[in-house]
C-alpha cells in the first residue's frame, strides 16, 4: 500500500501537482504529464527537489497511441505501483458555454483519456497482479446538472467505470479507487463565478486522497457534507430535483 512508482497524468497543475509533492521523497519515481510544459517542468523539478526520482512528459491524454507508449515505458523503466488517471477539463453553461465543439472535447479527455491511461496501465499490472488506479471523478457524477451537462456525464461515465473495474480486476490483485472531489481550489474552479461551498485546498485535497488510497478504499468522495448532498440529490425525485438543479449558478 506504498507505492513507489507512480504515474500521475494532468500533474502540472491542480490535485494531480498536489499529489506528486505530497508523494515526492527520496525512493519514490514520479512519471507525470500535463499539457503546460513550464508549469510540468516546475513541478517536476520541485519533486526533485524534495528527493524524488521524478520524469516528466508534455502529452496530450486524447492521443491513444502516445499513451499506450508513455505508459509503457515508463513501466519499464520501473514496474508501476500506482496510475492516477486525473488529467480533465471543464466547461459550464454559464456565458452560453458548453458548445458541441467543448462537449465533446470534455469527453474526449474526461473519458476518453481516462481510458487511455487506465487500459494500458491493467496490460502492465495484469501479468504481475499487483497495482492500484486511481481514476479522478467528482461529486458532479452523481447527477447530472443543467450548469454543466457535459462534465457531469463525463465524470459519471468514469465514477461507474472505476467502480465496475474494482470488482472486475479484484481477481487479478489489481485495486482501483475512484476519487470525487468535491470543490477543489484549482485552475479549473478558479473560472466559477458563484460561491463554492466547502472549497479546500488541493494540499489537503491531496492528502484525503492519498490516506484513502493507502486503505484501499474504492470511493474516495469528501467533503463528506457535499458528498452527502451529491448522493442525495442523485437519490431524490427526478421532478423534485429538476426544479432544485433549474435555481442553481450555471458554472
Amino acid at each position: 500500500m506504498s507505492p513507489t512508482s507512480i504515474l500521475i497524468t494532468g500533474a502540472s497543475s491542480g490535485i494531480g501537482e498536489a499529489m506528486a509533492l505530497s508523494y515526492a521523497k527520496p525512493g519514490i519515481a514520479l512519471f507525470l504529464s500535463g499539457r503546460d510544459r513550464e508549469r510540468l517542468s516546475d513541478v517536476t523539478n520541485r519533486c526533485r527537489a524534495l528527493g524524488a526520482e521524478a520524469h516528466s512528459r508534455r502529452l496530450d491524454v486524447t492521443d491513444r497511441a502516445m499513451m499506450d507508449a508513455w505508459v509503457g515505458a515508463c513501466n519499464g523503466s520501473r514496474p508501476l505501483d500506482l496510475v492516477v488517471a486525473n488529467a480533465g477539463i471543464s466547461a459550464g453553461t454559464g456565458g452560453n458555454g458548453e458548445t458541441a465543439e467543448q462537449a465533446r472535447a470534455i469527453f474526449a479527455t474526461n473519458v476518453g483519456g481516462v481510458m487511455n491511461t487506465v487500459l494500458p496501465a491493467i496490460e502492465v499490472m495484469r501479468p504481475r497482479k499487483s497495482g492500484q488506479i486511481a481514476i479522478v471523478s467528482s461529486l458532479a457524477g452523481y447527477r447530472g446538472l443543467g450548469g454543466a451537462p457535459a462534465y457531469c456525464a463525463s465524470k459519471a461515465a468514469v465514477k461507474a467505470w472505476g467502480e465496475g473495474l474494482r470488482d472486475w480486476l479484484a481477481d487479478d490483485g489489481i485495486r482501483v479507487s475512484v476519487i470525487c472531489p468535491g470543490f477543489v481550489t484549482t485552475r479549473l474552479t478558479a473560472t466559477n463565478r458563484f460561491k463554492m461551498p466547502f472549497l479546500m485546498d488541493s494540499d489537503r485535497a491531496a492528502r484525503i486522497i492519498i490516506s484513502g488510497l493507502a486503505a484501499n478504499r474504492g470511493r474516495i468522495a469528501f467533503p463528506w457534507p457535499m458528498a452527502m448532498a451529491a448522493w442525495l440529490a442523485g437519490a431524490l425525485p427526478n421532478r423534485l430535483m429538476e426544479a432544485v438543479s433549474h435555481r442553481l449558478p450555471r458554472k
